[in-house]
């Protein structure tokens, strides 16, 4: 069974960064598109970013698109999603997720970790 760990959440002022780390363990990593996803307060989950098995294919959310970069290491099994230029309205919980194939929409991901919280001051 795949798990989700998400680390690197945390309180910081607009204009500011983070990195986000997910761990991911029990199957193969390398087989599995990783995505970001988040949950604004009042919102529904939205698509953030997704990367492919390899990590040659990028997609982005229109609203985060130049300001964060989603990577992996396969080596370490680890997605990563470094935020810059962060404003209040990136304010949510961010969940790591891991799927068969890139997708932008919640159904396409089979599992999902429990969720780190941003929150940015203005």
């Amino acid at each position: 069974q795949v798990q989700l760990v998400e680390s690197g959440g945390g309180l910081v002022q607009a204009g500011g960064s983070l990195r986000l780390s997910c761990a991911f363990s029990g199957r193969t990593f390398s087989s599995y598109v990783m995505g970001w996803f988040r949950q604004g307060p009042g919102k529904e989950r939205e698509f953030v970013a997704a990367l492919s098995w390899s990590g040659g294919s990028r997609y982005y959310a229109d609203s985060v698109k130049g300001r964060f970069t989603i990577s992996r290491d396969n080596a370490k099994n680890t997605v990563y999603l470094q935020m810059s230029s962060l404003q209040p309205e990136d304010t949510a919980v961010y969940y790591c997720a891991a799927g068969a194939r890139p997708g932008r929409y919640w159904r396409d991901y089979d599992y999902w970790g429990q969720g780190t919280q941003v929150t940015v001051s203005s």
